[in-house]
C-alpha cells in the first residue's frame, strides 16, 4: 500500500494529509504552502481537462529571470541567510546575490516573484521603497499572472 502522493505542482512524494484539498472532486496533497498557493490561484497549469493535458503534464517549464533591488547591500552572513532561504523554495533554479541585486532564475510555474519577495521578506530584508520600484514590481507581478492565465488549459467554448 502507498501512503505518499504526488504534489502536482513540484512533482514530489507527500503524504495524502499534507496541505491538502479537494479540487473538482478529487484529493490533492502538497508539499508546501507555496506549492499549495500556486495550484489554487491556476490549477488548470497542474490538473488537466478531457482531451487537453495540463501544461505541467507536457512537461512546460516557464524560467523567469529577475533582478530585484534591495534597500541596502547585504552582508556576507545575510546574504548566505538570503540564498538558503530562497534555495528552499520550489521551482528555484538560481540565485546571484551581490551587494544589494538579488538575481534569480525560477520557474513560472511553481514559484512566482511575489512569493520571492515574501521570502525575502520574512528572513527582513526590504526591497526598493521608490515608486518605480514598487511600479516595476507591481507590472511583474500583472504580466506573470496574465501569462500563467494564458497558459491554463480551459473548455472549450460553444461545445455542449
Amino acid at each position: 500500500m502507498n501512503d505518499s502522493t504526488q504534489d502536482p505542482v513540484c512533482g514530489m512524494q507527500v503524504s495524502p494529509d499534507a496541505y491538502a484539498m479537494e479540487y473538482l472532486g478529487l484529493h490533492y496533497a502538497f508539499c508546501s504552502q507555496q506549492c499549495l498557493d500556486r495550484f489554487k490561484a491556476n490549477p488548470h497549469l497542474y490538473v488537466g481537462l478531457p482531451g487537453q493535458m495540463a501544461p505541467k503534464h507536457k512537461g512546460v517549464e516557464v524560467l523567469k529571470q529577475r533582478r530585484f533591488r534591495l534597500e541596502q547591500p547585504l552582508s556576507d552572513r545575510e546574504a548566505l541567510c538570503l540564498i538558503e532561504a530562497l534555495g528552499r523554495m520550489m521551482g528555484i533554479k538560481n540565485i546571484d546575490v551581490s551587494e544589494d541585486i538579488v538575481s534569480i532564475t525560477y520557474d513560472l510555474l511553481q514559484a512566482t516573484a511575489e512569493q520571492v519577495e515574501a521570502c525575502m521578506g520574512e528572513v527582513g530584508l526590504q526591497l526598493g521603497t521608490g515608486w518605480t520600484a514598487r511600479l516595476q514590481r507591481g507590472f511583474v507581478h500583472y504580466l506573470e499572472e496574465v501569462e500563467v492565465g494564458n497558459l491554463e488549459v480551459s473548455p472549450h467554448s460553444g461545445h455542449h
